[in-house]
């Protein structure tokens, strides 16, 4: 793997781990890739959001909107702004829940159906074009790192101790 020093004069084993400046090269990778699927994905009308609320609900048919919020990581009153979106597109409806009258299910409609396997194709090939020339091996080991750093920053929101 590429070592990217802070100071091209200092050698890598010279460097502290905390030295090393990365949190701008995972947000540039992130909004390209961000970029490059709109530019993909424009024909089906979709943004980013809905594609993932989308995705959410044909894996988990028959969710609230409240779960669905906590899976995506957003707030519910984001959601149900992207389920009325999708819902007026026709990729979603809303049907009532058995069990609570006051409580709706969300479910992709054969509409949202019809899109699922092209925005899964879109995903892959940016995937494949994004990892050109990077071994499966060098993938692991940077998922990995990511994983071992999100896991230590939200280790950080743990309970404050005030001692």
């Amino acid at each position: 793997m590429t070592v990217h020093p802070v100071q091209p004069k200092v050698m890598a084993d010279q460097l502290k781990v905390e030295d090393i400046s990365f949190a701008y090269l995972i947000n540039d990778v992130t909004l390209l890739f961000r970029k490059h699927f709109d530019r993909r994905a424009v024909r089906f009308g979709l943004t980013r959001a809905q594609w993932r609320a989308l995705k959410a609900l044909h894996r988990r048919p028959g969710m609230r909107q409240n779960e669905l919020a906590e899976q995506l990581d957003m707030e519910p009153i984001a959601v149900g702004r992207v389920i009325d979106r999708l819902q007026a597109a026709g990729f979603v409806e809303r049907r009532a829940d058995p069990k609570d009258r006051r409580a709706w299910r969300l479910h992709d409609t054969d509409q949202a159906r019809g899109v699922i396997d092209d925005m899964e194709d879109i995903a892959r090939g940016l995937r494949r074009d994004a990892t050109q020339g990077i071994s499966t091996d060098d993938l692991q080991t940077m998922l990995a790192v990511l994983d071992r750093m999100k896991e230590n920053l939200q280790g950080l929101d743990g309970p404050v101790d005030e001692g």
